[in-house]
Formats: structure tokens, sequence, C-alpha cells
């Protein structure tokens, strides 16, 4: 939701530093590679062991800045790739379990509290499910926008939850993380009625993507995949392979406002 709504301002920000970047020589790829690296090493670090949770979320929350720039630069270079479309939506990911999982670590080992790390567990595991129902649908192109929690969502409700037990507010982060795991299952909820009103209305429209299936080895599985020379788009239906130059940020290939576009 924030996505929708914060896409326009934040550009306005982030397009000067992502002109910057590139003029300093680095690549979107790069960016976001040093952005997951710093938000792994801030998690594992300073809030898995409760060193210090507020300097561990303000270290996590610059290095997810990083997600924003390597989109401003994509933005400002006029092209991303293929190869930068997944090893963004792998990258966030990644940074999500780093992040979710010390938080569960801590409250496990550390507060000693079971329902909060049940609640840590809840938001790590439904948040990854709303990432995957989008990139499943978009693959047999079926295009879905906007969710009540979505990557951003969890990062803010997560990072505020975590800076402000660390200042000592009691109860901040029981409430945010609850907050956000209830909010993550209803969002898996409503991405699987927007797919199934996404697949009606394909269907309605004479777009048959049962066809898809046929060039998949496995259609439920995990490593299931469109065949290399078709890749989703979310500017038609139809697109021709991804190579060098082939998508521009914006697409709906992945979450987050990145070099994949929008969850």
């Amino acid at each position: 939701m924030l996505n929708s709504l914060a896409r326009a301002s934040v550009s306005k920000v982030t397009e000067p530093i992502g002109r910057g970047l590139l003029r300093a020589g680095l690549t979107p790829d790069a960016v976001t590679v040093i952005g997951t690296v710093g938000v792994v090493a801030g998690a594992v670090a300073l809030i898995a062991p409760g060193r210090n949770l507020f300097l561990g979320t303000v270290v996590v929350t610059v290095f997810v800045m990083f997600d924003l720039f390597d989109g401003a630069m994509a933005r400002v270079r006029g092209f991303g790739t293929a190869f930068g479309v997944v090893l963004d939506a792998s990258c966030d990911r990644v940074a999500d379990a780093a992040l979710f999982g010390s938080l569960a670590y801590y409250a496990f080992v550390h507060v000693q509290s079971t329902p909060l790390g049940v609640a840590a567990l809840i938001a790590l595991g439904a948040g990854q499910v709303v990432s995957y129902i989008k990139a499943r649908a978009d693959s047999v192109s079926l295009h879905i926008r906007g969710a009540i929690a979505e990557r951003a969502e969890r990062n803010v409700l997560g990072l505020v939850g975590a800076g402000l037990a660390g200042l000592g507010v009691p109860y901040a982060l029981d409430i945010l993380l609850w907050l956000l795991a209830a909010a993550s299952a209803f969002t898996v909820v409503q991405r699987l009625v927007q797919v199934r009103m996404a697949a009606v209305q394909s269907h309605a429209s004479g777009v048959d993507t049962r066809t898809f299936f046929a060039h998949m080895p496995d259609s439920d599985g995990p490593d299931a995949h469109m065949p290399d020379s078709y890749v989703p788009d979310s500017y038609g239906a139809d697109a021709p392979a991804v190579t060098g130059q082939a998508r521009t940020l914006g697409g709906d290939a992945t979450e987050g406002g990145s070099q994949g576009g929008a969850e």
C-alpha cells in the first residue's frame, strides 16, 4: 500500500541519489547486493544477539534504503535487466529472512517470549508467501496490484517496533509484530482473492492462461518457470524474452519498488 502512495514523492528524492551513484561507477545490481549484505550484517550482528537493538535498527534501515536506490538508478539509466529483476527479488527475500529471523531469535533466546517469537515467524512466513503469490501470478500473466501489508509495511512495522524496543518502550515490539503478523496473514488471503479475480477477468476477456502451463515442467512446484522464450511483462500479456535492455523500472515481476517494481 505504501509503495503506491509514496512512489512519486520518494522518486523525487531517490533519483538524484541514483544519478550520483551511477556517476560514481556503481551499477543497480551492485547497490542491490551492498544493501542486502548490510541488512543481513546489521540484523545478525546487532538485533539477533540483542547487543544494541536501536543501533541495529538504524543500520538495517540505512541499508534497506539501498533497495530504493537501485530502482532509481535503473530509472535514470533508462532500463533494467532480467538478471537485475531476479537478483533484486532474491535479495529482498534474503533481507526479509535476516530481519525477521533475527527478531524471532531475539524473542526466543534473549527475551524468552514465545508469543513474540511466534509473531515474528508468522510475519516472516506470511510475507514470503505474499511475495511468492505475486511472482507466480505474474508468471502466468495475471497482474495484480496493491495489498494491505506489502514489503514496505513489513519493514516499517518491524523496524519501528525494534527501534522502540531498543529505546526501552514497553510492549512496542510485541504490539507491532502481532499487528504485522495479522496484516500479513490477511494479505495472503487478499492476494489469493486478487489472483482469482484476475483469472476470472482474464478468462472473460478471452485469454486462456491454461496454455501457459503446457510449457511448465511443474506448474505447482517451487521451481516451475516459463520457457526461456517467454517472459511476462506488466505492460503486455505476451512480451518477448528479456535481453540486455528489456525491462525498465515499474514492472510487476517482484515486490518492493526497486529494480523489479511493486509487490
